[in-house]
């Protein structure tokens, strides 16, 4: 009997595992920064797709973010209830519907100006290493799985 698969299938030989741990330590990083913000790390991602880009329909902020749209509306309502968006029909569609930053949603971006150095403070990696990591990471992101 071949024991090939036994080695293939040990915690140590897994892609998965060490990508997996890496993302929840980062995530876990961020969250006491955010936190000071009184925003989740989901609505940080939506913010720097809507500081790079505001009234943009929730379809490209779900493409920009590789999340599906019952993932991303829940956590639109709660923003919009916050007071840091608008969700508009689009005057063109109105089955799109378009995000805005309000005023506050904009102010946010002062008030979130340390948070990568913040986080990178405490990320211990040299800068090759993490743009070798960040190029191969979207190398993985562009296949289609």
């Amino acid at each position: 009997m071949d024991n090939d698969y036994k080695e293939q299938l040990k915690l140590s030989n897994q892609l998965c595992f060490p990508l997996y741990a890496a993302a929840r330590n980062i995530i876990n990083i961020y969250t006491p920064v955010l936190k000071k913000l009184g925003i989740t790390y989901t609505q940080y991602l939506v913010f720097l797709v809507l500081w790079e880009e505001d009234k943009i329909p929730v379809g490209d902020i779900c493409q920009k973010l590789m999340l599906d749209s019952g993932t991303l509306s829940p956590l639109l309502k709660k923003m919009q209830k916050s007071g840091y968006i608008e969700r508009k029909r689009s005057e063109k569609d109105d089955r799109v519907v378009v995000i805005s930053l309000t005023e506050d949603g904009k102010d946010m971006m002062e008030r979130a100006k340390n948070v990568p150095k913040e986080v990178g403070d405490c990320i211990k990696i040299s800068p090759e290493k993490a743009k070798m990591l960040y190029e191969i990471l979207y190398e993985l992101l562009e296949n289609k799985f």
